[in-house]
């Protein structure tokens, strides 16, 4: 047996207690220890009674709060890098983005394509593959693919020059995406004609089907969660606006016309920028258990102002926003997911343990992968976040290691 390989095993056994912490478990921030072993979140109480053991290792989180680490289910870029842009060196432009997310605390990512010509998703997709996190960044969940089958009068930053229709249903998505084996998320517009089948057959392989940059009434929405969509892409951006005859996409957050197990989600941009606080306040009283705080960010979010690029068209930093360059149109969040969660808890007057849960739980749960991220129950994955009273990020653990620490922060405590 190799050295490495005898310390693989010592590191699945090592028995690690985070003592001196409040941690967020079942919706309420408890005074508890977190027990990690092999990556995991262990019940204490087997290792008492069953194997009569003590930790290896205590470290004193010094009063924080832990929770689980966050996940941004849609972040176009970052630190230079635009995920749909750089496509020769989207290997390396992921990585560095994975590694920078680590400092906001975000443990799980969806790289995020925005409307781009077939050619380019035929060279990205199968380059960014779902990856466990670790050192070098945050786990890539999967990639969302946002359009190019959306309604060219809702394009916002898209290139309307590549947007598609539906013309030989899922033929043509195959044509276009090439290779979806590394697609987590799909946004489109539902009101496309054959938009049903194909929402039907994407749900039934997988992928989260997500409604957005869409001229949709009610009705259409209505329909393409019954077909298996469950997402909103950031809500209020980029869709008809609340109109109380009709609704639109809006409306599903309250609507009683779709199956009653069918929950669904929406992203939400709360970077103080994207989305009014009045509005943050009346999506999260009118559906609290839907809510995913997505940071929408672009390859500018870390950069100075100026001009940058995202996906095929060139954005201009101006005051702290974003805009496709020579216009006043938004084009995407610069703001980090921990400052979206400080912004939207100030807006919203919600719990800590909401605004928190927004980022990580929420998200888990729409994709489906709730019994291991975005929980700190036992079984799930050791990726969390340690974090003062302001919800200032302190340190980053994934897999029960820590891949971040902010300066000033005594590593002998973390």
């Amino acid at each position: 047996m190799s050295s490495s390989t005898v310390a693989l095993a010592d590191a699945d056994k090592k028995l690690t207690q985070f003592r001196n912490c409040r941690v967020l478990r079942n919706h309420r921030l408890v005074e508890d220890d977190v027990w990690v072993r092999g990556g995991k979140i262990i019940d204490p109480e087997k290792v008492f009674f069953d194997e009569k053991r003590q930790a290896d290792v205590q470290i004193d989180c010094g009063g924080s709060i832990v929770a689980p680490g966050f996940i941004d289910l849609q972040i176009n870029g970052g630190y230079g890098v635009d995920f749909s842009f750089d496509v020769e060196t989207v290997q390396e432009g992921v990585l560095k983005v994975a590694k920078g997310l680590l400092a906001h605390g975000v443990t799980s990512f969806c790289p995020t394509l925005v409307t781009s010509p077939p050619e380019t998703y035929h060279a990205v997709l199968p380059r960014i593959p779902r990856t466990a996190g670790g050192q070098h960044g945050a786990t890539v969940l999967g990639c969302h693919v946002e359009g190019p089958f959306i309604n060219t009068d809702k394009k916002g930053a898209h290139p309307p020059e590549c947007i598609k229709e539906f013309e030989q249903g899922m033929a043509t998505v195959r044509e276009v995406y090439g290779s979806m084996d590394n697609v987590q998320i799909i946004t489109l517009a539902p009101e496309k004609a054959g938009a049903a089948e194909v929402i039907q057959e994407l749900s039934n392989n997988g992928i989260t089907v997500s409604v957005g940059h869409s001229m949709a009434n009610l009705s259409d929405g209505e329909n393409a969660v019954h077909h298996g969509a469950r997402l909103i892409t950031h809500l209020f951006n980029a869709m008809l606006p609340f109109h109380h005859r009709d609704p639109g996409l809006v409306g599903l957050l309250t609507t009683d016309n779709i199956p009653r197990d069918a929950l669904v989600y929406f992203g939400i941009i709360s970077d103080g920028v994207h989305t009014h606080p009045a509005a943050l306040r009346i999506a999260y009283k009118t559906h609290p258990s839907g809510l995913i705080l997505v940071t929408d960010a672009i390859s500018a979010m870390g950069l100075a102002e100026g001009r940058h690029r995202i996906g095929q068209m060139e954005i201009e930093i101006r005051s702290g926003r974003a805009y496709v360059a020579g216009t006043n149109t938004l084009c995407g969040s610069i703001a980090p997911m921990d400052e979206c969660i400080r912004f939207f808890k100030k807006a919203s007057n919600c719990s800590i343990e909401y605004a928190l849960e927004a980022a990580s739980l929420h998200p888990a749960r729409c994709i489906g992968i709730e019994k291991r991220k975005g929980t700190l129950d036992y079984g799930a994955d050791a990726d969390f976040v340690l974090l003062n009273d302001e919800l200032s990020v302190q340190s980053t653990w994934i897999a029960g290691e820590c891949v971040y620490r902010a300066n000033g922060v005594d590593s002998n405590a973390l």
